[in-house]
């Protein structure tokens, strides 16, 4: 959908409406299949990563958060660019609020939150849901971790995606019960 990567000539490039064609095919189709009910999509326009950019990357957000309301699909999940590097922040100069406002579904947003900012993003109607993905991968209970503001397990990026078993997703500890 981004137009720095997308360069083609047809009917899926060139213009906003173009380029983002296939994703709104895709979630059509799926939305025809197993009802709208149950269908989503991650969208991520204002990241960079992999050099996939966009000359103007919230008019493609908002393009496409109003263009899934044709759908009434019942989420869209949104990466916000909060991180240069593991465990380093950057603040992005884009705001994810116009797409917010626009889609009538469910908004959940992603992008290194921790409890705080996570809580202050739902508390000012930023987003209806803030997805912990490393931090929920590394924290089996992180609920009850975030309920007793308990310390969190330090995640170790270079064993995820490795195939051994005993290392990574499933050894993470728990916490201890705490009455």
């Amino acid at each position: 959908m981004k137009d720095q990567v997308n360069d083609r000539t047809d009917q899926y490039g060139g213009s906003l409406e173009n380029r983002c064609r296939f994703a709104l095919e895709i979630v059509e189709a799926v939305s025809n299949e197993i009802g709208a009910d149950r269908a989503g999509i991650r969208l991520s326009p204002l990241a960079n990563y992999m050099q996939s950019e966009d000359s103007n990357p919230e008019a493609l957000g908002l393009y496409m958060a109003k263009s899934l309301n044709k759908y009434e699909i019942l989420y869209c999940h949104v990466v916000e660019p909060r991180m240069k590097a593991v465990g380093e922040k950057s603040e992005s100069p884009h705001s994810l609020v116009p797409m917010r406002k626009a889609f009538k579904g469910s908004f959940l947003v992603a992008g290194g939150y921790h409890k705080e900012d996570g809580n202050k993003a739902i508390a000012e109607n930023h987003v209806d849901l803030v997805v912990h993905g490393v931090q929920s991968l590394v924290n089996p209970n992180l609920p009850k971790r975030f309920k007793l503001n308990a310390p969190l397990n330090k995640y170790n990026r270079d064993i995820f995606y490795i195939s051994d078993p005993i290392l990574g997703y499933t050894d993470y500890p728990f916490l201890e019960d705490i009455a």
